[in-house]
């Protein structure tokens, strides 16, 4: 009876093994994905969708077994990237994983030609190690907020070695973070608590920051080194949800 037993789980577990995703299945849309509107953002192979922040190529990111990196040494001025292509309302997909001590940012309406920080553009969905740190973090600091506004709330980041979820809605002024399946951020654009945050934060002297109804997606290099793969996007119908 215990051989049967343990022939039965065995049969079992390599079942659920062989259903599970393999890494060659990354930066792929399914043909569901591809009707709902869906397309890669990156393909595991180039950065053809993506610029330099206020610069042209991509250079100090590189891929490595279809999963984009970034230079892993960051800089606050240089070095981030974004689409080449504009969105107003979308639904957003990544999945990122983020190296000890590392810190790293999506940005979305950023705008080229105005400022020399890409943080001083877009909103910025929130990427940490948030256990890791030396220094203690804010609650607005921590992975899946919007940056210095909105802190995230019940918000679990998987461990360091594996992949968290990140989706982000924008259908005009209605902004959501979700991380690994839970929303933890909802707020609205220009709104009055919106201005209140911002005057009270570090954003209150950049007056660029969140101004933007449409613009690039941007992926920060910011302090150490930050992972993504299966990044896409589908547009949406402004007051017509997801």
């Amino acid at each position: 009876m215990k051989h049967l037993i343990y022939f039965t789980l065995s049969i079992f577990l390599f079942g659920a093994a062989s259903c599970a995703p393999k890494d060659s299945e990354i930066n792929t849309l399914t043909k569901k994905e591809m009707k709902q509107g869906w397309e890669l953002l990156f393909n595991g192979k180039s950065l053809e969708n993506w610029k330099t922040f206020n610069g042209g190529a991509v250079t100090g990111w590189k891929i490595v077994d279809g999963v984009l990196h970034n230079s892993g040494v960051g800089s606050d001025h240089g070095g981030d990237i974004i689409t080449k292509m504009e969105y107003r309302n979308f639904e957003l997909y990544m999945e990122w994983k983020i190296a000890p001590e590392s810190n790293s940012g999506i940005f979305f309406h950023v705008q080229e030609g105005i400022t020399n920080a890409i943080y001083e553009t877009g909103p910025e969905y929130q990427l940490i190690d948030d256990n890791g740190l030396p220094t203690q973090l804010k609650e607005s600091q921590h992975s899946g907020a919007n940056y210095d506004m909105h802190a995230p709330k019940g918000a679990m980041v998987v461990p360091l070695e594996e992949w968290n979820k990140t989706r982000l809605i924008v259908n005009g002024p209605h902004v959501e973070h979700w991380l690994n399946g839970k929303k933890v951020v909802e707020y609205e654009l220009w709104s009055d608590e919106w201005n209140e945050l911002k005057a009270n934060s570090k954003w209150k002297d950049m007056p660029h920051y969140g101004a933007a109804k449409s613009g690039h997606i941007g992926l920060q290099n910011h302090g150490g080194l930050t992972m993504f793969r299966n990044m896409k996007i589908r547009e949406l119908e402004e007051g017509k949800g997801e």
